[in-house]
């Protein structure tokens, strides 16, 4: 998968991860960045766990998914990690 389909698939699982968890953003980049990482994570679960053979593979549904689920991952564990600011 080229990495413009990769930014694809990254913004908008970042984007839908953005709206289903509610919170504080990470903004456009913060997104993308935790789409990707999420895609990457969710690809590796989803071989891993159901032997799935290359499961982010383009932009498409399952990919979509997959990636979606993983920067849901992603995103609980780094808002797990970076605590509660004081403001």
């Amino acid at each position: 998968m080229g990495i413009i389909s990769w930014l694809i698939v990254g913004l908008i699982a970042g984007w839908l991860t953005g709206l289903v968890m509610k919170g504080g953003g990470y903004g456009l980049v913060g997104d993308i960045i935790l789409g990707i990482v999420g895609a990457l994570i969710g690809g590796f679960l989803a071989s891993a766990l159901f032997g799935i053979p290359n499961p982010v593979n383009g932009i498409n549904v399952s990919s979509i998914i997959i990636a979606f689920i993983g920067a849901v991952i992603v995103t609980a564990i780094v808002r797990a990690l970076s605590g509660r600011r004081v403001v």
